[in-house]
């Protein structure tokens, strides 16, 4: 139990740099906060430094997902368990060298995906561009995998997280904190990304996000709509490297973590989509969210024995 609070950020490799990050810049709502040649740096109007991490590569992959944690002590504290346990740590604790800084190190999980835990990162307080739809925070993420039950037993019983819900046996929701999830594996071929979700205040800054994107030319992938787990409104996009990325809100929280009881919801589409008006995704939206086979950059430093 490494003591996980909340969702921080997650870091894309992009063959298509510029364009991807101008389309998250001009058209999705984020500010651009710190950019090279090669990284830009994404906040949201929250707290947080920075949600979204674009990094130069030659194709689209997970470079990381990074979590918060309390203080320095349980950083360290995780690092010695990780170890214990066996787990790669490929970046030990220490002074992070990217935007917003902070004190954290980076592991593999069981199919080579980089987790950053993090503390001490720098936050804003102010300085926020006022826009028609501005985007929070990460609301969760969601993961392809190629076998479910095993990464759930490693986020519950090695990282913390808990199961909220199912869709039948193809998708588990984990939390991390009151927020229904903050993470899902979705059942697939491969490990990949699945989608990326960002939150916003109301329905009203869904739909005026979805009038915004439509008139960069780009239509609604799926949505809107309702989900069944965890309640939200969704509309799902394709950015310009592919990426499948959605505008939530209105997530369910879990008040008493003692008395929620994890239900199996089926996969209908009057649970896929409460209103009837989306249905479930179509064959293009579930095309690009099974992503591209991803082993892990990382997975190249550990060593073989």
């Amino acid at each position: 139990m490494l003591g996980i609070t909340h969702l921080r950020h997650i870091s894309l490799f992009t063959p298509v740099l510029q364009e991807q990050a101008d389309f998250y810049e001009k058209i999705w709502g984020l500010d651009k906060l710190q950019e090279d040649e090669n990284n830009v740096y994404f906040r949201g109007a929250g707290s947080e430094n920075h949600i979204l991490h674009l990094q130069r590569g030659e194709k689209r992959g997970l470079h990381h997902i990074a979590f918060g944690v309390v203080d320095k002590h349980a950083v360290d504290s995780a690092a010695e368990k990780l170890k214990e346990l066996g787990i790669p740590v490929i970046q030990e604790p220490g002074y992070l060298d990217e935007a917003g800084a902070g004190y954290g190190l980076r592991f593999l999980d069981p199919e080579g995906r980089c987790i950053e835990l993090s503390c001490w990162v720098e936050i804003h307080t102010k300085d926020w561009s006022k826009k028609n739809v501005d985007p929070i925070k990460l609301n969760h993420v969601v993961m392809n995998t190629k076998d479910i039950d095993m990464i759930t037993d490693f986020y519950t019983k090695v990282l913390g997280f808990k199961v909220t819900d199912w869709s039948e046996h193809q998708m588990v929701f984990l939390r991390c904190n009151k927020n229904h999830h903050s993470l899902a594996f979705n059942q697939d071929e491969h490990a990949s990304v699945n989608h990326i979700a960002y939150e916003v205040e109301s329905v009203d800054e869904v739909m005026r996000g979805i009038a915004n994107v439509r008139k960069a030319d780009v239509e609604p992938m799926w949505g809107p709509g309702r989900h069944g787990p965890g309640n939200n409104i969704f509309c799902y996009f394709r950015d310009p490297a592919g990426y499948v990325m959605e505008y939530t809100c209105y997530l369910t929280t879990v008040e008493d973590d003692d008395k929620w009881q994890a239900l199996v919801w089926k996969r209908v589409p009057h649970l896929m989509d409460q209103w009837g008006i989306a249905g479930p995704p179509p064959p293009g939206a579930r095309a690009s969210m099974k992503g591209d086979p991803d082993e892990g950059w990382a997975t190249k430093l550990v060593k073989k024995d």
